[in-house]
């Protein structure tokens, strides 16, 4: 003869289906949030890509070969040899002063400073990581610019200004990003390694670095990714000009800031607004691809 459930194994039961149905619902809605977001990247290629994607494909010898961007002229040209050069040449300047500098920042935050100051010092890089680009230009402009002059360059609006700006504003990715990757190494790493009588700096750098190193990748990857996409501060403080740079002195011109400066002075569905449909493609293409090598470098970690 079986028992009659009691008022209270009645509740649990309800509660225990709830609490199933609850769960299915809020997997089902990250689920859904997942595939929106694969839907929100398709919907932005196609609608890009539309506009471009034909344009590059019939012109991509004449960008590739040509450092003339002249689209107003009769007849237009669309060499962007130099606007690459100008992106990549303020991307590689950045990575210079931010990698050191972020690197270090994420090491003493994860291994050297106490508690409370590492606290407060991630306040601070988050804080500047809320900083809008456009005050970072404003900052280019007032700032770096009379101190550039001062040492010397005829205009301090230049691609070493810009590269500067860059590094200040990827630091809080590196510094983030970084401090998880060291932390993330076992601690039995950190032990083993002091009781072979490894001082604290050679535990860092013989040990913990190495061990992090995918991770750290991926971290200076993602920054790349950063800096390429980045157009405000670069339109500001780089000069704004188009020829291949010489020189951290010289002024440039990326392709983020001329898609930014001449897509509202073009005419829908002429060559020019083709074109520059055609930049945002490239320059997609661009940041996808970075992310698919951090991406990669991610996934051996993991693995291994």
């Amino acid at each position: 003869m079986s028992a009659v459930p009691t008022p209270r194994r009645k509740q649990r039961r309800v509660a225990s289906a709830a609490s199933r149905y609850t769960e299915k619902a809020i997997e089902a809605l990250i689920y859904l949030c997942g595939l929106s977001a694969i839907a929100f990247i398709v919907a932005i290629f196609v609608f890009i890509g539309r506009e471009g994607l034909g344009f590059l494909v019939t012109h991509l010898v004449e960008m590739l070969t040509s450092t003339d961007w002249s689209p107003t002229q009769d007849p237009p040209v669309f060499g962007i040899v130099a606007l690459l050069a100008g992106t990549f040449w303020c991307v590689g300047l950045s990575l210079v002063f931010s990698v050191p500098v972020g690197l270090g920042a994420a090491v003493f935050l994860s291994e050297f400073a106490p508690p409370r100051l590492r606290e407060g010092l991630k306040v601070i890089v988050e804080l500047l990581a809320a900083i809008p680009s456009v005050v970072w230009g404003f900052v280019g402009v007032m700032i770096i610019n009379p101190g550039l002059q001062a040492m010397g360059a005829r205009i301090g609006l230049n691609g070493l200004n810009g590269a500067i700006l860059l590094a200040l504003m990827t630091l809080p990715l590196l510094v983030s990003l970084g401090e998880d990757a060291l932390r993330a190494v076992p601690e039995t790493y950190r032990q083993a390694a002091i009781a072979m009588g490894a001082t604290r700096w050679e535990m860092v750098w013989r040990v913990l670095l190495p061990a992090a190193r995918r991770g750290l990748l991926v971290a200076v990857l993602l920054g790349v990714g950063r800096c390429v996409g980045e157009t405000m501060a670069v339109l500001m403080a780089t000069g704004h000009s188009i020829n291949i740079p010489k020189g951290p002195f010289d002024p440039v011109r990326t392709i983020t800031a001329t898609i930014a400066a001449e897509l509202g002075e073009t005419v829908r569905g002429d060559a020019h607004y083709q074109a520059l449909f055609a930049l945002g493609v490239l320059l997609f293409l661009i940041t996808m691809a970075v992310n698919f090598v951090a991406d990669f470098a991610l996934r051996g970690r993991r693995t291994r």
